[in-house]
């Protein structure tokens, strides 16, 4: 039972994300559309607890068509307190996306590639 409470806690923080995304008046459509999908699809890949993981293939398909700077901007503190950004460039990086180290997400630094 604590296992689903963690991923209904863990669903809600990320409600919580999406309406502070929305709230954001500068951002452009097509980023803000990325975001749903990117939450239903990666969510479970990046969040602060438990291991890293593989993503999947739905996943990688979503983050393959996504404007990272423009995802990077809308990052605000209250994202970095749920999601590992550690993870996050995991997953890009292995779904094939080149992010360069000293790319600035938030607060978060991607550091260099150790593949």
């Amino acid at each position: 039972m604590e296992i689903s409470n963690t991923k209904c806690l863990a669903l809600a923080m990320l409600m919580v994300a999406i309406i502070l995304i929305s709230g954001s008046h500068e951002v452009s459509a097509q980023c803000q559309a990325s975001v749903p999908a990117l939450i239903s699809q990666c969510s479970k890949f990046v969040q602060k607890v438990g291991p890293k993981i593989p993503p999947s293939a739905d996943c990688c398909a979503v983050v393959k068509g996504i404007d990272i700077p423009c995802v990077c901007n809308l990052i605000t503190k209250a994202i970095e307190n749920i999601i590992s950004f550690e993870k996050v460039v995991y997953v890009g990086r292995t779904c094939g996306l080149t992010i360069k180290s000293g790319t600035k997400c938030g607060s978060y630094t991607v550091p260099p590639s150790r593949f």
